[in-house]
């Protein structure tokens, strides 16, 4: 099957490991993967800051860009929630029919990558391999608003030689909201101790989840606390086999953005 993925820009310039490891778990489940090279910001940013017009070019791009892909998967609930849920709200605006449509029908042909693995492709067990204790954190936009449930935990539950515990109060927010945790960076770290402190209670050496932004924030805080835990993307964990690991990366990569008190 043909599977075209949209890595975001946020994983893309951030995250690449990640884009990396959903080529890797997809193609060895047999699929094709594809990038479209002209993708670009999906214009979550601009939308939830209230700049409609300055998003509209953006979904416009997208729209062209992912037109004539048949199936589209993403390692980003957030992302995936903003094509779904929100680009038919700025095509609407526009006015435009043609771009009504075809936010339409984009919609139902874009996945995050647990609804990808369990609903189209109808796998619970990946054949991955992961001999680490791990806990999940299930990022706000794919359970509030994708309603994807325990897709993921299904899917972990399934990974050979792992040790999965539950983290308590695991629906909470962690606190980052993306531009949430730059205008209210107080109440975005008071959530973020609750979480570190959940996660620190499990005793796990791996935080997961379906976000890299969730991730970012976590394993910042986890980095700065000194706290031996990695954050590692779920397309990493099942990415790995026994024959080719992916590992874990080295505790504090990948988590350079972070709000802190000045």
């Amino acid at each position: 099957m043909r599977i075209a993925l949209f890595i975001t820009c946020f994983n893309d310039t951030l995250f690449p490991r990640t884009g990396q490891a959903v080529v890797r778990l997809l193609e060895r489940l047999g699929h094709e993967v594809v990038f479209p090279l002209e993708q670009t910001c999906c214009g979550q940013m601009h939308f939830n800051s209230g700049y409609h017009d300055e998003a509209l070019p953006l979904v416009r791009r997208f729209a062209r860009v992912f037109r004539d892909e048949p199936l589209i998967v993403s390692p980003s609930g957030s992302c995936v929630a903003m094509v779904r849920d929100h680009y038919p709200h700025v095509a609407k605006e526009s006015g435009d029919p043609e771009l009504i449509e075809a936010v339409r029908t984009l919609g139902e042909r874009t996945f995050e990558l647990s609804e990808l693995l369990i609903d189209v492709l109808g796998l619970g067990d990946v054949g991955a391999y992961y001999p680490h204790r791990v806990t999940y954190h299930p990022s706000c936009h794919a359970l509030r608003m994708l309603h994807i449930g325990d897709k993921p935990l299904q899917l972990l539950r399934a990974v050979r030689g792992i040790d999965l515990v539950e983290l308590p109060a695991a629906e909470q927010c962690c606190g980052f909201g993306g531009t949430f945790a730059i205008k209210n960076a107080d109440t975005s770290i008071a959530m973020l101790d609750d979480k570190l402190t959940n996660v620190q209670e499990t005793g796990a050496e791996v935080c997961t989840a379906a976000d890299n932004s969730c991730l970012m924030h976590i394993g910042g805080g986890l980095s700065r606390q000194r706290a031996g835990v990695s954050a590692v993307h779920l397309a990493e964990i099942l990415a790995s086999t026994e024959a080719e690991p992916f590992g874990v990366p080295a505790v504090g990569s990948g988590d350079a953005i972070t709000v802190v008190r000045a």
